[in-house]
């Protein structure tokens, strides 16, 4: 037998090779169902109606996974969306709730749109609309406008409380919060901005700040943790987590500085930027609404524990 030259050889083993992968490659994917995507939501039960948040990604080749923010609470991870002969489905373990059942979600899609059914741990059926998220992508960066203070020093012009009892006054110049009532809301709606607040608690209380009443920036005391979370200061709450941890000890001044334009956002505490330049995937639990497209107000946090605010100065972004 004549021998083969490293030459054919080579070009043999190509051949060869191709013609195997060629023979047990895994087909390709087939497209994604229109349920992928980001979806806000509005629920209605027997209180009334709240806004909430799904997502639901692709993992693999054929199984659907998400993400899930209810009235409350934070991001709760979906282990799988079971698509049916009508729509999808799937079941996700309390979080909050004192119930130990599951909260079961049943939808169908219409489009942009989805509408369905949700039984949460306590057994309550409650029904809901869904569309597609916005992408809210500007076109060009924003230019900056003047400077509102929105605080005064002196009183509460200018803002409202909603969701509990007034325990908010003006102390020597400082918006005061004894914790435990109602939420704080700027009477005016905003689109982009740059945020300055200048603000402190005491020893483990916990706040937020919330920008256009959906997306929480976090207020909590760390407590000397050596890694913060998506749940700690300086985080989004449930999504981004601040890459250190930048606080001061409880009872010092501290100082936000936010930037939020569309769905990015940077923010500074204490001089350091510890969410820099990210994307808000949606609406943070205790959001007012689920209308991502339309400016909305500042809200502080009034229902967990008490916080102090010094300083409010907000600059839109021109035509916002």
């Amino acid at each position: 037998m004549r021998a083969l030259s490293s030459q054919s050889f080579g070009r043999s083993s190509v051949a060869a090779a191709l013609v195997v992968l060629g023979a047990t490659a895994a087909p390709l994917a087939a497209q994604d169902p229109p349920l992928v995507g980001r979806w806000d939501l509005r629920v209605t039960g027997l209180e009334g109606q709240y806004p909430s948040w799904l997502e639901v990604t692709r993992s693999g080749h054929a199984t659907y996974v998400g993400r899930y923010v209810g009235a409350v609470g934070s991001a709760r991870p979906i282990s799988q969306v079971e698509l049916t002969s009508t729509g999808f489905q799937f079941a996700i373990p309390r979080q909050w709730e004192q119930e130990t059942n599951d909260l079961r979600v049943e939808g169908r899609v219409d489009g942009d749109r989805m509408s369905g059914t949700l039984v949460t741990p306590s057994g309550q059926r409650h029904t809901w609309t869904a569309v597609r998220a916005p992408t809210l992508r500007r076109a060009t960066t924003p230019s900056w406008g003047a400077p509102i203070t929105l605080f005064n020093g002196r009183d509460k012009s200018g803002w409202r409380v909603f969701g509990g009892a007034d325990k908010w006054t003006v102390v020597d110049g400082v918006l005061t919060n004894a914790g435990g009532g109602g939420n704080l809301a700027t009477e005016r709606t905003f689109d982009d901005f740059k945020l300055l607040v200048e603000f402190r608690y005491p020893r483990g209380s916990n706040s937020g700040i919330y920008l256009r009443g959906r997306y929480e920036v976090q207020i909590e005391d760390p407590a000397g943790k050596p890694e913060l979370g998506p749940h700690d200061i300086g985080g989004i709450y449930g999504f981004l987590p601040p890459n250190e941890n930048a606080a001061r000890a409880p009872g010092e001044w501290q100082t936000y500085e936010i930037t939020l334009v569309g769905r990015r956002v940077t923010v500074v505490l204490n001089g350091k930027a510890v969410v820099a330049d990210q994307i808000i995937p949606g609406i943070t639990g205790g959001a007012l609404d689920s209308d991502e497209a339309a400016p909305g107000p500042i809200f502080i946090q009034g229902d967990h524990g008490p916080v102090e605010i010094r300083r409010v100065v907000l600059t839109p972004a021109r035509g916002g």
